[in-house]
């Protein structure tokens, strides 16, 4: 047993000693109203003989009656009062209950604290981050307020990050109302006939009131607060709109679209092409171009599906321009025309902020009430020597290119490095992956990214794991740090996959004052406003996630927000956000990885089956993969799945809404699916979890039951 876990069963054994003691003995006996009038003048003789002894030992009776959260404290309270008077008997109720506050708050932190954390820590998350800003007034309007037990508390405070020393201070300022309320009580203590005598309705109203003060004033500060930002700038009498979305990409399109369903009028400003990254660099046409190249890897591998030989042969002009084409075909749907349809004024230009509620657009100023940034990301280029000297390609200009290059190291293994580095070697690109970290997918399961590395490998992309990039020599050769030596990579193109970093320049934000993170993102609150409350950021620009699901919902909350505050406001909720990698076989995951329960100390269950022994992964021919569900231990509640396979992203949404809305594994289960498909994968998943957890005492008196019944 180590000394942590013999403190914690000493100090509960001692407190379990104390109170057994305490109903042993009945010395609840002592700590009434009536033991106390009788008892009054043969105490207040003593306290008048020896009024230190007393003092020290009743404060010291009061510490122990706090901290063993026994019951009495109202009785002791006007013990006070009567033994001391109002001034003496305040001060030492006042210190001693906070005292044995305190110390009660001590140990269950050291009790209980670090195991609740443990296995709520992701729950307790929102708790925690407004207790660590704002404990301090919600203790103190829960001191305010006699009705709330004294015990519970102590008890729930010491599970929350609050500081000791605060929670001292604001329990003794807290307590002090009451306490004097009781100790003045206590100096008339002949006229009391039970402590329900002291508080009437009223003066409970009363404490309730001011139990709000705390909160209120807490608004208060956060509205000063927030109106001191706008110190120095003229607000307009009247605005133009009641919305302007500066950025038409995932995240600005569903905040027009939104204002606009509710007859809000709305600007939505765009520089470039209508569509964003999403439409024109991003999701559709990587997606268009992955389709094709496998196309390519089936045809040529065609005697897996029992066709001798089929011949395929590429013409790259007329893959890029397919891809195009889909662009084109959905380009529709993010026009301008069909936003001026619903009553978006459409501008096109570049946008920049001149005051919190004014946008220039190349010299013509446009005012609204409320603001949305929604001006996205571009890809991230290191500070890499050489790299301006050779004609690097991105994910934005990747687009651009008519012939097929020889020979391409994709510098990245993330994400979009892994998608298009399989795409271009299916359609005949010599390829080399380049990731400083050990594996491919640093941000999935360790089995996740070596499976697909070794997918990658089998179709001859070159894999270069624990390479760190140097410098680019003779605009054509990447040389890169492995093993504390130079590894020289040669290339036709070089396609920097690095991840992508928010557009913040030119929209005069520095010169507003709007506040940016270390990492270049925009900062904001749960609230998606930025350090103005009037100006709102969603999408790539806000962060943490880089999707174009999670855009659109940012941009719900952004929008309804920036339309309705200050009357109501909607937080954004993080807790299931799922993505997808669309390489070959995908890799599809929503919460928790077993990387990360490990990393954060979070206790689960993992249930896997393989997708090997799918009936429809068999038939198609795509019997690779596997699907892993992580749950708390000994229940269904799921955490957190990852899924490989052909179609995961197509698999994924069952374990969202499982999550969204928590239905656990046996819901899973007792849910009928279509034979044969590859969402059967799940429910077999949860068949697998279910066999692990079988009864089996149940069972053992069943089999009893049937054999019985042979007879």
């Amino acid at each position: 047993m180590n000394k942590g876990i013999a403190a914690r069963l000493l100090i509960l054994l001692a407190f379990a000693a104390a109170i057994a003691a305490f109903l042993a003995l009945d010395l609840g006996r002592h700590l009434n109203l009536e033991t106390l009038q009788t008892q009054r003048e043969a105490l207040r003789s003593l306290t008048q003989d020896r009024l230190g002894l007393m003092l020290a030992g009743y404060m010291l009776l009061y510490i122990l009656m706090a901290a063993l959260s026994i019951p009495g404290a109202a009785v002791l309270t006007l013990a006070g009062g009567a033994l001391f008077g109002v001034i003496l008997g305040t001060v030492a109720v006042s210190f001693a209950s906070t005292i044995g506050a305190t110390l009660v708050f001590l140990a269950a932190r050291f009790l209980f604290r670090d195991a609740i954390q443990r296995r709520f820590g992701k729950r307790l998350k929102a708790v925690n981050e407004g207790v660590a800003r704002d404990g301090a007034f919600y203790l103190l309007a829960l001191r305010l307020v006699p009705a709330f037990p004294f015990w519970m508390i102590n008890l729930v405070m010491a599970l929350t990050p609050i500081r000791t020393w605060t929670y001292f201070w604001v329990s003794q300022v807290g307590m002090l109302p009451a306490t004097i309320v009781y100790v003045n009580a206590g100096t008339q203590l002949a006229q009391i006939e039970s402590t329900g005598d002291i508080l009437s309705p009223g003066l409970i109203g009363a404490f309730v009131l001011l139990g709000l003060l705390p909160l209120i004033l807490r608004w208060v500060l956060r509205f000063l607060s927030s109106r001191k930002v706008y110190r120095g700038w003229r607000k307009p009498k009247r605005f133009d709109y009641n919305l302007i979305v500066i950025g038409a990409g995932a995240a600005g399109l569903v905040s027009s679209y939104i204002g606009a369903t509710v007859k809000a009028k709305v600007a939505l400003i765009e520089k470039h092409k209508m569509g964003g990254d999403c439409l024109n660099t991003g999701c559709v046409p990587s997606k268009a171009l992955i389709r094709t190249a496998r196309l390519l890897a089936e045809a040529r591998d065609s005697q897996r599906y029992g066709i001798r030989k089929m011949e395929a042969e590429v013409d790259f002009g007329e893959v890029m321009a397919r891809v195009h084409a889909a662009i084109g075909k959905i380009e529709p749907h993010d026009s301008p025309e069909r936003y001026r349809g619903m009553g978006v004024n459409v501008i096109q230009g570049t946008a920049k902020l001149v005051s919190p509620w004014e946008v220039d657009v190349e010299g013509q100023r446009l005012s609204a009430r409320s603001i949305v940034l929604a001006t996205g990301a571009a890809p991230l280029l290191p500070e890499l020597p050489g790299l301006e000297q050779t004609a690097y390609l991105t994910s934005d200009t990747l687009w651009d290119l008519q012939e097929l290059p020889e020979r391409l190291v994709v510098l990245g293994g993330g994400p979009i490095g892994c998608e298009l580095a399989q795409a271009f070697a299916r359609l005949g690109s010599r390829v080399t992956v380049v990731e400083m970290n050990d594996q491919l997918l640093p941000r999935e399961d360790i089995d996740a990214g070596r499976h697909l590395a070794e997918h990658l490998f089998a179709e001859g992309v070159q894999i270069a794991v624990k390479h760190r990039a140097l410098r680019v020599e003779e605009g054509q050769i990447l040389v890169c740090e492995h093993n504390e030596g130079e590894v020289r990579l040669v290339f036709d193109r070089l396609l920097v996959a690095l991840g992508r970093r928010t557009r913040t320049q030119g929209y005069g934000l520095e010169q507003l004052g709007v506040r940016l993170q270390a990492d270049g993102r925009i900062d904001t609150d749960p609230l998606q406003r930025t350090n103005f409350p009037n100006i709102y950021v969603c999408g790539d620009a806000a962060g943490p996630y880089q999707f174009t699901h999670v855009a659109a919902h940012q941009a719900w909350t952004a929008a309804v927000n920036a339309l309705i505050s200050p009357f109501w406001s909607f937080r954004t909720d993080y807790r299931v956000i799922p993505w997808v990698t669309f390489t070959d076989p995908e890799v599809a995951r929503v919460g928790l990885s077993e990387h990360e329960a490990a990393e954060r100390g979070i206790e689960v269950e993992v249930t896997r089956y393989g997708i090997d022994d799918l009936d429809r992964a068999i038939a198609d021919g795509d019997n690779q993969g596997w699907v892993k569900v992580l749950t708390e231990p000994g229940k269904d509640r799921i955490l957190g799945a990852t899924i490989v396979a052909r179609h995961a992203g197509e698999m994924l949404p069952e374990f969202v809404l499982a999550m969204k809305h928590n239905l656990g594994m046996n819901k899973i289960l007792g849910t009928i699916h279509v034979y044969p498909t590859w969402s059967e994968a799940n429910k077999y998943a949860a068949g697998e979890w279910k066999k692990a957890h079988k009864p089996e005492a149940a069972l053992r008196w069943a089999e009893r039951f049937f054999a019985w019944r042979r007879r």
